[in-house]
């Protein structure tokens, strides 16, 4: 639910400056129009495969009829449009030359919807909560939530077990009270907060000021080339940072937050996976023109991207390790530690992967260097050189951190690391394995895990030759 309106696009080329003034002159080749404001939200729901409901109410006019017309195809008869006579259906309408701006003119008045009209609209919301598993409102301060009983929708909303996500608008967000999430950009929590956010720790700040007076349980602050930061009342802050990409338009880019975010929650994400997706399709939209939608396989391609350079990022040197696990265990962290070859990944070596990971809660990896595997496996080995064997285990959602190191044994590495936890394969005993004089030092412990039968990696080796 919220205010709808019509994007409009005049696209044509800029040749010659006005002999009336300094300003380009633009040779109109095409136009086009498509759901703006709520709209929008509904577009981008639509593109993830869902079927919403679409409450709002529209002018007696072309625009109006026009969202109507382009709300029914998207939908059919999923869409509750209510005629109010009194106002005129916002219109924003962009003139663009090679991909780029040259104006935005708006056409909207000042009057607000009806009260009883914005009254029906939350009637048959309430109406229609049983049906649906998250409630979006995307307010654009035109009027359509600006109504005393909102608190109460939302309220019987959250009294379903739906979560409540409001795109909001303006400095009160009374209105909001209750609300599971709201998804301010930084100039509306700015003006909501009335505290500075221009560095991070300023906007976690301002979260927690309108959590505290609202009675909200969540803030996802959209916070443009910086990304995103989720502030939730009974946890940390989370910082998402953005992703690096070509930008074209972010018209629009608030709405897709706002619609894979709520889907997201729909289908049962917990907030942090929900605002990574919503991150990811931020990405995507704001790389195309116009207000634009993002699609599955899109998100899911830029999606896969990230976890890549994620992966990059992951492979460090020993000193960095180092200094990450002094900062994990500050933070009560157990740190744990394997070392191998790697070379072939097969199934054997995920599940001790598995295991190791079970029994900490950071994993960081120790990689034989090409030199290293060649000098204990002796000429033809490794198959896949040390940067490819360490790329494969960085993908691996059980690892953390990838070292690469070139001694025979890990163990001047496990000094540096100082594990919490020390895993090799059960074919060791506990005397066997290097470095556990070093980590039962000062206290910790080893673990011995399982091995899985039937899989190795010189026998894959043996069976590929002959």
């Amino acid at each position: 639910m919220g205010d709808a309106m019509l994007d409009r696009f005049v696209e044509g080329r800029v040749e010659r400056i006005s002999p009336e003034g300094p300003i380009p002159v633009l040779r109109i080749e095409r136009e086009s129009a498509t759901l703006g404001g709520a709209g929008n939200v509904l577009r981008n729901l639509a593109a993830l495969g869902l079927a919403p409901h679409f409450l709002t109410a529209v002018g007696n006019d072309v625009a109006g009829r026009d969202i109507q017309r382009l709300a029914g195809e998207i939908l059919g008869g999923g869409a509750r449009l209510l005629v109010d006579p009194t106002i005129t259906t916002t219109i924003k309408e962009r003139f663009l030359s090679g991909g780029q701006q040259l104006l935005r003119a708006d056409r909207e008045a000042d009057q607000l919807a009806k009260p009883a009209i914005v009254e029906t609209l939350l009637e048959l919301a309430e109406g229609q909560l049983g049906e649906v598993r998250a409630l979006l409102l995307s307010d654009y301060g035109k009027g359509m939530l600006r109504h005393e009983r909102l608190p109460r929708l939302i309220a019987a909303a959250r009294a379903a077990g739906l979560p409540v996500v409001i795109d909001p608008k303006g400095r009160d967000y009374s209105l909001y009270r209750g609300a599971s999430f709201v998804t301010p950009n930084r100039r509306e929590l700015q003006e909501a907060s009335g505290l500075s956010v221009g560095e991070p720790d300023q906007v976690v700040t301002a979260c927690r000021r309108l959590i505290a007076d609202h009675g909200i349980d969540a803030v996802l602050a959209t916070l443009s080339e910086q990304g995103m930061i989720l502030v939730r009342r009974d946890g940390d802050s989370v910082h998402l940072p953005a992703e690096a990409r070509e930008v074209f338009d972010v018209s629009g880019a608030g709405d897709t937050v706002l619609a894979t975010f709520g889907a997201a929650l729909a289908a049962g994400a917990a907030a942090e996976t929900a605002a990574q997706l919503a991150n990811v399709a931020a990405g995507v939209v704001v790389g195309k023109r116009g207000t634009a939608v993002a699609y599955p396989a899109e998100i899911l391609r830029a999606a896969q991207a990230q976890r890549l350079r994620g992966a990059e990022l992951k492979v460090v040197d020993a000193r960095t390790a180092a200094q990450e696990a002094a900062d994990w265990r500050r933070a009560g962290l157990k740190v744990g530690f394997t070392n191998g070859c790697f070379d072939l990944l097969h199934p054997g070596h995920i599940h001790l992967l598995d295991q190791a990971r079970d029994a900490c809660d950071r994993l960081i990896v120790g990689l034989n260097s090409d030199s290293s595997v060649k000098r204990l496996k002796g000429d033809g080995r490794p198959i896949q050189d040390e940067a490819a064997r360490a790329t494969v285990l960085a993908s691996l959602a059980d690892v953390d951190r990838v070292v690469v190191f070139a001694e025979d044994t890990p163990l001047e590495l496990i000094e540096q690391i100082r594990p919490d936890v020390l895993v090799k394969g059960a074919d060791y005993t506990v005397e066997q394995v290097v470095g556990r004089e070093v980590v039962e030092s000062y206290g910790g412990r080893v673990v011995l895990a399982e091995l899985k039968q039937g899989h190795s990696t010189s026998a894959t080796i043996r069976k590929l030759a002959g």
